[in-house]
């Protein structure tokens, strides 16, 4: 890494999904991806979505979700894992830490919120 490299390589971007301004912060660590995507213009529930590393098949590991902070609740698992699966698995299956605040959950919603995510790619 050269001297000019930041230590922290980070993209954010802001866009509308269905009507409502969505906000969306990457940003990559040695050890983890981190993004925030928020519609309420704040942090909200953080997840930690990582590999299962007691998956059978090693080419596609199952994936584990953990609220560290705020509500935990059903749907916050299945948004973090659609949201943020691919992103580990495009990262060299590294965790992925994830900060929802969402009006919007539905799936086209979700749809777009990945699309986003892609254009703020740091990994």
């Amino acid at each position: 890494m050269s001297s000019t490299d930041p230590i922290i390589r980070s993209k954010q971007t802001e866009k509308e999904v269905n009507g409502i301004s969505t906000q969306v912060v990457c940003s990559q660590f040695s050890n983890y991806i981190f993004i925030v995507l928020t519609q309420y213009g704040k942090m909200g529930t953080l997840i930690s979505v990582t590999p299962d590393s007691r998956s059978n098949d090693i080419s596609t590991p199952a994936f584990s979700t953990k609220v560290l902070l705020g509500k935990d609740e059903p749907l916050t698992h299945v948004c973090a894992k659609n949201l943020a699966t691919f992103v580990s698995q495009e990262a060299g299956n590294r965790p992925v830490l994830l900060g929802l605040s969402l009006k919007d959950s539905s799936i086209d919603a979700i749809k777009q919120m990945k699309e986003i995510i892609k254009s703020c790619q740091v990994w």
